[in-house]
């Protein structure tokens, strides 16, 4: 029987993502040789440095190539010689829309050693998932500015939403919450945001009904504050993208850091999947953890890999290799009560050596 394998491109980035890139692939192989499959990286050069060099930041022919692999771990992006924005515009968002990976899945889990901002609150409080809808919203970059520069500027952005982008999107966590405990809870702003709020509502409602599992609702502002008092009213929560957005890193604070923060890009369907619900194969998806290039601690060995290791992990169950994703957590939360004592290649190094050779039910 032949190997199994799966051709993965690794974007290392900036600062601190090649780093932690490094010691998410040392576990993925790990779990590799383990479990009996193989991953074939393909190296991407893609950041400020070659944007500085060849002032490129996605060539149509990069994008071309990446769409014949099966997943993106992607390190980090972001330093101060490079103008703001630019490289997350035109490298992170612009994956996000080509690849049309429509769902943001961050899961929130108080992992057992890790700190946490809440008093009194243990991992069986903490753990959750936000769905955050990824390409529609304000960030689509509708809108403009007049009279730049003048007392009579105006500056406009829109917020884009339709229903299928919705649609997708609910169904989505719906799914994920029939897989858990049956608790969906849309997160908006109806009161305000009347026109997008209540498509969003009568969506969720819909799409909650067909799949038989029970819709709360709670406004983002009063989300953040349960966050904060009342984690545990929260299984799955599914959102639009700026909410989402801000959600996602006060969920971070609660479950141990930006240092133990997963990300999923995912595209669950394949292709562009407007309308279809995400049925059909899972495309290509990219994963990545959520802490930023943080260059004032680059190369000092400081940055902490684990956010990119569960990330990797994410990857691993995205492409069908269920008990390797499941062994690469159980071997990050073997490590991580002691983890702030060692270098980033030292937590590497431990993960690795972590990994079970099996995952029990």
């Amino acid at each position: 029987m032949a190997e199994r394998s799966h051709a993965v491109a690794s974007l290392p980035g900036d600062g601190i993502g090649p780093e932690v890139v490094a010691e998410a692939r040392k576990a993925v192989d790990a779990a590799a040789a383990r479990f009996g499959f193989r991953v074939d990286w393909v190296d991407y050069d893609l950041g400020a440095d070659r944007y500085l060099r060849t002032g490129e930041v996605l060539p149509d022919t990069v994008l071309k190539e990446l769409g014949e692999v099966d997943a993106i771990l992607l390190g980090a992006v972001g330093r101060p010689d490079v103008p703001p924005g630019l490289l997350e515009r035109g490298l992170l968002l612009k994956l996000r829309f080509e690849l049309d990976l429509y769902i943001n899945l961050r899961p929130v889990r108080l992992y057992p050693g890790a700190p946490s901002v809440l008093a009194g609150k243990g991992p069986e409080d903490v753990d959750m998932l936000v769905v955050r809808e990824n390409t529609e919203g304000p960030y689509v970059g509708a809108g403009g500015t007049a009279h730049r520069g003048s007392p009579a500027e105006i500056a406009t952005e829109t917020a884009l939403n339709s229903r299928a982008g919705v649609e997708r999107c609910v169904r989505f966590a719906a799914a994920k919450a029939a897989e858990r405990d049956g608790r969906l809870t849309l997160v908006h702003k109806t009161n305000v945001l009347t026109h997008s709020g209540d498509l969003w509502m009568r969506t969720a409602r819909e799409v909650a009904d067909q799949a038989g599992v029970r819709l709360d609702y709670c406004h983002v502002d009063a989300a953040c504050l349960y966050l904060i008092s009342d984690p545990e009213r929260f299984d799955v929560i599914v959102t639009d993208n700026l909410f989402g957005d801000i959600l996602t890193d006060v969920g971070a604070a609660i479950a141990g850091g930006l240092g133990t923060a997963a990300s999923a890009n995912l595209n669950p369907g394949g292709g562009d999947t407007r309308g279809s619900g995400g049925s059909g194969r899972s495309g290509l998806s990219l994963f990545e953890p959520v802490h930023g290039s943080a260059p004032d601690i680059a190369g000092t060995g400081k940055a902490s890999p684990i956010a990119a290791v569960l990330s990797a992990g994410l990857m691993l169950d995205h492409l069908g290799e269920h008990q390797a994703a499941a062994a690469l957590e159980r071997a990050v939360i073997a490590v991580l009560p002691g983890a702030a004592r060692y270098s980033t290649q030292e937590i590497g190094d431990q993960i690795a050596v972590a990994v079970p050779r099996e995952v029990s039910a």
